[in-house]
Formats: C-alpha cells, sequence, structure tokens
C-alpha cells in the first residue's frame, strides 16, 4: 500500500490531468449520466473535505484564528481587490447579460471547499485557510446582492437565494468537519481512529482524481452545446487566474506573510465558489440561461489551472520569498 501512495504522490499532477480527461470524455460520450454525476459531486466534495479535514490537527485551527494579518488580508483580496479585478474583465462582457451574470456569480465568490485540498498539495497554510472560511462564507453571502446590483443592475439580485450557500455549507464543511474531529478524538485512545487517519492520508490524490473526473464528467456535455458563446469567457478567466496569482503574490509580499500563508492566500484569491452558486444559475429566467453554464465553463478552466498552480506556485512563491532575502 506504501508503494502506490508514494507513487501516485510522485505522479499526483498527471494522474489529476488524467483524471479530467476520463471524466471529460466520459461526459461526452455519456451525457445521460450527467445529472446521476450532478449529484454526486457534493457528497464526493463532502469525503474529500473529511480526508483533508482529518489531516489538519484541530489545535492548529484554533490557533490560526490569531492570524488576524493573514485572515485580514484574505479578506481584502477576496472582497477589495477580486471585486476591481472581476468588474475589469466583466466589461468584456456586459452586452450578454445572460454570460455577465453568469460570470460575476463565479468570480465574485470565493472557494471554501477544495481550495483547502489544493493550498495543501501546494505546501500553503491550509489550517489557517480552514478558519477562514465561515467568515468567507458569511461574507460572500452577504456582499454577493450587492456586488451584482452594483456590475450588473438591479435586476441581478431578484432571483438570489441564500439556501444553496447554506446546503453547501452545511453538507460540504460542517458535516466532514465534525466527523473528522470525532475520528481525531477516537485516533487518540482506539485502533480504530489511527486506522481511519492512516486510510485517508493515503487516499487523498484518488479522491481528488474522483472529484475531478465527477464534476468534469457532470458538466462538460452542457458546455459542449453552447461551446461557441462561452468561448467568450474562456480568455477572461484564464485572465483572472493569471492576475489572481500576481496579486497573491504582491500582497502576501506587501503584509510580509510567510511562505506557506502566501500560497494559502493566492489559492484563496484564485478558486472560486462556482459549484456553490451554481444553483442560483440555475435558478434564473429562461432568457438567461446561458448564465449556468458560464459558470460550469469557469469550474473547468479554475480546476486544470487549479493542476497547473500546484506545481507552479510553490516555485513562485518560494523564489519571490527568497529574492527578497528571507
Amino acid at each position: 500500500m506504501l508503494r502506490f501512495v508514494d507513487w501516485w504522490g510522485a505522479h499526483q499532477v498527471a494522474l489529476y490531468v488524467a483524471a479530467i480527461v476520463v471524466g471529460g470524455v466520459f461526459g461526452f460520450l455519456a451525457p445521460s449520466a450527467a445529472p446521476v454525476l450532478a449529484a454526486a459531486t457534493n457528497p464526493v466534495l463532502a469525503i474529500l473535505l473529511f480526508a483533508t479535514f482529518l489531516g489538519v490537527p484541530m489545535i492548529e485551527v484554533g490557533r490560526s484564528f490569531k492570524g488576524a494579518r493573514f485572515l485580514g488580508t484574505v479578506l481584502v483580496v477576496n472582497f477589495v481587490l477580486v471585486p476591481f479585478v472581476v468588474f475589469g474583465l466583466s466589461r468584456f462582457v456586459a452586452d450578454d447579460r445572460g454570460l455577465l451574470i453568469g460570470m460575476l456569480l463565479a468570480l465574485l465568490t470565493p472557494c471554501v471547499d477544495y481550495v483547502i485540498v489544493f493550498t495543501g498539495l501546494a505546501g500553503g497554510a491550509k489550517a489557517r485557510l480552514l478558519a477562514a472560511t465561515p467568515l468567507l462564507m458569511v461574507l460572500q453571502i452577504v456582499l454577493l446582492p450587492a456586488y451584482l446590483w452594483l456590475f450588473a443592475g438591479g435586476d441581478a439580485v431578484q432571483h438570489i437565494e441564500i439556501e444553496p450557500f447554506i446546503e453547501a455549507f452545511v453538507v460540504v464543511i460542517v458535516i466532514p468537519l465534525l466527523a473528522a474531529v470525532l475520528v481525531q478524538a477516537l485516533a487518540r485512545s482506539h485502533r480504530a481512529g489511527r486506522a481511519i487517519e492512516h486510510v485517508t492520508a493515503g487516499a487523498m490524490v484518488p479522491l481528488l482524481m474522483l472529484t475531478l473526473a465527477v464534476v468534469i464528467g457532470s458538466q462538460i456535455a452542457a458546455v459542449g452545446g453552447e461551446a461557441p458563446a462561452l468561448l467568450r469567457v474562456v480568455p477572461l478567466y484564464l485572465a483572472f487566474l493569471i492576475v489572481m496569482l500576481f496579486v497573491g503574490l504582491a500582497a502576501g509580499r506587501v503584509i510580509r506573510l510567510g511562505v506557506p500563508e502566501t500560497r494559502a492566500l493566492i489559492f484563496s484569491g484564485a478558486t472560486r465558489n462556482s459549484l456553490v452558486v451554481l444553483p442560483l444559475a440555475l435558478a434564473l429566467p429562461a432568457e438567461l440561461a446561458i448564465a449556468p453554464l458560464a459558470v460550469v465553463t469557469q469550474t473547468l478552466i479554475e480546476l486544470m489551472g487549479m493542476v497547473l498552480f500546484v506545481r507552479l506556485v510553490p516555485k513562485v512563491a518560494a523564489e519571490r520569498r527568497e529574492g527578497a532575502g528571507e
């Protein structure tokens, strides 16, 4: 078993790319399976997050709340700097209301689930980011209607409801987190708890592969049907990833965060909550039917981008910090 764990740990990026390809091919060849895969997305994410939380000692999370400088920087990046970037990029599709609203929904909401996984894979401060997730979730619920009203007009907020946010937060964050706390407590005195910790730690790579394949497979057919229209947002989503890479690096440098915190900041600014806001987009009127597909397109671009970020961010962040003489 240890050989397998070492092998897929050494080849994880290639395995993630393979999972994306397999999910995409399956989604194209079997579009009828999309509803089943879509229904499996949250459970698969919950299992992945359970494994992630289990690898974070809860005492570290408690200590992370004391890091006011990191938390404040994460909030400024996500709720001050990101909206400026998104407003500028969204002007390129301002003539298409559906694309505009879909893009705003996707990019204005910071990720609170698999961002922790990617941050950990890149050697970032995942415990600190985990401690920030409740506040990130609450603030995006409160601020999203205001940003939509400012960037797209009052009509855009009429169909926005908070229920999908609350449901996703409970299913994907709260329940896995409580389960991880329970197992960690069990591991202190029972062999069964330690066995669960050992197995889940070794299963992180295949769990993330499964998540990537399920998400891609559930959405790729729908996106392919509207590919010509959605091509307009693809370069904008790519530009967002590139811009936020440098914004996160610059913010970490200005605030003098450590390398792990800077990496966590980059991932927090670059990853978005598109899987959570997708139900909001699906609830929009028929004339805005392109909006949920714009959200899904962002998910696809982001997941492929994160596979690259896992390798790129540690190198770039480390070089910048070392170059500063620290």
